[in-house]
């Protein structure tokens, strides 16, 4: 299972038709199939389901498409790590960002940072705070902005911010009429939309337990945009960190009864881990500018 191989093989598992995958590779249709059944007999399993004109991936090929994501863009930052090595301060700084980090943050540093490295590129990417700690653990990110909580043994961490809970619910709904902090007493009776990530909804279940209640969680998404729209199309009050953009019409924030109703967002990197210089002097920036 070479590199070659899996290139490959990602390129047909995203066109899902050897005819588009061959144009795109460069290369006749009969090699490209026959690396494919070799592949799938070195890995005594089927990836694909074959039909006259498509193709379709398997449960095999669904995860084997994401395991050589990560690996292809694994080689691709070690590659250009040792690019970095021989070239000086030129190269790519791969970065995580979690859900819920203002992005204007984000191109604050990166803005500050091609100030005095202009030949420096950044590869970021967009996912849940999980998602994020594990890319780094394989070596395909080294830096991150996530939200809490993780394991802080783990990993170098810079506070950036503190953002509330909120309750987020349309404006003509009977709870928009209440003042003050929602008690979970009123929540409870509600359908509730809170985050995918499984630390950030259980969290959340736990304020209710303390209280001898069971929340009526009914849809879970890492996409705030999609949690506000189903808010808007009455699907239920939406628990998410408090959002850095003006709600779209007809929805409501309010604030959540209670203490410990926040998150903490940092910026982290392992601990122990051989930092490439630009990315040492990155997170000397983000340091920098955060103490300020």
């Amino acid at each position: 299972m070479d590199l070659k191989t899996l290139r490959y093989f990602v390129v047909i598992a995203e066109e899902l038709n050897i005819t588009r995958a061959s144009k795109i590779l460069m290369m006749s249709q009969p090699p490209l199939s026959n690396q494919m059944k070799n592949l799938e007999d070195e890995l005594h399993t089927t990836l694909f389901i074959r039909g006259k004109r498509s193709l379709q991936l398997t449960e095999e090929g669904k995860f084997l498409y994401r395991k050589a994501k990560d690996i292809l863009a694994m080689v691709d930052k070690t590659e250009s790590d040792i690019s970095l090595m021989n070239k000086g301060l030129t190269g790519t700084i791969s970065m995580g960002i979690s859900k819920g980090i203002n992005p204007a943050l984000i191109s604050s540093w990166v803005e500050s940072f091609n100030k005095d490295n202009p030949h420096v590129d950044f590869r970021i990417f967009d996912e849940d705070s999980d998602g994020l700690i594990e890319k780094m653990r394989l070596g395909i990110i080294s830096v991150a902005a996530i939200s809490s909580p993780f394991d802080q043994s783990l990993l170098n961490s810079i506070p950036l911010m503190e953002k509330d809970m909120k309750a987020y619910l349309p404006s003509d709904h009977p709870l928009a009429k209440e003042d003050g902090p929602l008690p979970l007493s009123m929540l409870v009776k509600e359908k509730l939309i809170v985050p995918l990530r499984k630390s950030s909804s259980e969290n959340i279940r736990k304020w209710f337990r303390k209280t001898n209640q069971e929340p009526n969680v009914v849809i879970e998404t890492d996409r705030r945009e999609l949690a506000l729209s189903l808010v808007k199309s009455k699907q239920g009050i939406a628990i998410f960190p408090q959002v850095d953009f003006h709600l779209p019409e007809g929805l409501l924030e309010k604030s959540i009864e209670g203490k410990n109703r926040k998150i903490q967002c940092y910026f982290v990197w392992r601990k122990g881990h051989q930092l490439s210089p630009i990315e040492e002097r990155f997170i000397d920036l983000v340091k920098g500018l955060e103490n300020e």
